[in-house]
């Protein structure tokens, strides 16, 4: 299960002393940890997506450099609705948590804050996404609003099949269409590219997740690709990254990426090469670190993405 969706089983190194129990005021913390604000990697992996899919559609279009309002507008959203969907998971998962030692302690089940309040929050925190959505065209709000049903249910995947990291990739790639739908108001077969190759990527940094708690939900009773792939993760794991590395190289070769693009698929290439090759599954702290590394890769594939819009406009011209 992921990061993104629930807290891990397992006591992890940011449990505590994290900048929301060393600053934030008391009263907040309860909601900070609903929206999972101590722990920002899935954010990260929600946002990623979204900035490739803009600087793809830069490049497309013939533009310098991805708009920094959107960007930021991106940033925003992202955070607003991840917390929104760690909240939702946590008001359908509150009874199963409270039958568990280990998330017992969460605010939910342990009483901080009640499942009314928490409702309350998710609301809040969706109103903010929708702000957020309204600045955009209107067919990236219809877009956007399309995301919902999938994200709705995301946290009731894992209880019917073992493979909610399936869903989890519908979810947490569509930000690869909602960068070029804000841009020209439309979805291309760069986007829908980009978008499968995505959904490869988070099933394959989802699974090595989820093995922290594999154990754990077996006795539980629910699914995971974990469970599923057992030993043979690390060959299932060179498939799903094969499959990213080369839907994201198309969505790139049809929206005019040149040569800096191709060595920043490449550099992407070699960083989730290395995540095969170095998982261990039986070593939840290895399988922590490789599945954030996750946020530096796809940094890398962005930056690449947006310096390949620069040289076509201002580089290559002048040669």
């Amino acid at each position: 299960m992921s990061e993104a969706g629930r807290t891990s089983l397992r006591p992890v190194a940011d449990s505590t002393g994290n900048w929301v129990d060393r600053r934030a005021p008391s009263w907040t913390q309860p909601y900070l940890r609903l929206a999972r604000a101590d722990r920002p990697i899935g954010s990260w992996l929600l946002l990623l997506p979204c900035w490739w899919s803009t600087a793809l559609a830069v490049i497309a279009a013939g533009a310098p450099w991805p708009d920094l309002k959107l960007l930021i507008l991106f940033a925003i959203g992202a955070v607003a609705m991840r917390g929104a969907g760690c909240t939702w998971n946590d008001i359908l998962d509150r009874d199963l948590d409270a039958s568990v030692e280990r998330t017992r302690s969460r605010p939910i089940p342990s009483g901080q804050v009640t499942a009314k309040k928490a409702f309350v929050f998710l609301v809040l925190l969706s109103l903010i996404g929708l702000a957020v959505l309204l600045q955009l065209n209107r067919f990236a709000i219809f877009t956007g609003i399309a995301s919902l049903f999938v994200v709705a249910l995301y946290p009731l995947a894992k209880r019917v099949t073992n493979f909610p990291q399936a869903v989890l990739g519908l979810a947490f790639s569509w930000g690869a269409l909602m960068g070029w739908a804000a841009v020209f108001g439309r979805l291309d077969s760069p986007a829908l590219l980009l978008y499968a190759g995505s959904f490869f990527w988070v099933i394959g940094y989802d699974t090595i997740y989820a093995h922290q708690d594999r154990e754990d939900d077996a006795l539980i009773g629910v699914g995971s690709t974990a469970l599923f792939f057992g030993e043979n993760t690390k060959p299932a794991l060179a498939a799903f990254y094969t499959m990213t590395i080369v839907l994201i190289a198309l969505a790139g070769y049809f929206a005019g990426g040149g040569i800096i693009f191709a060595a920043g698929v490449a550099a992407f290439a070699l960083h989730l090469a290395w995540q095969v090759k170095s998982l261990d599954i039986d070593d939840p702290a290895l399988c922590l670190r490789i599945f954030r590394s996750n946020r530096d890769a796809g940094l890398i594939l962005f930056a690449t993405l947006a310096c390949d819009a620069f040289a076509k406009v201002y580089l290559i011209p002048a040669q």
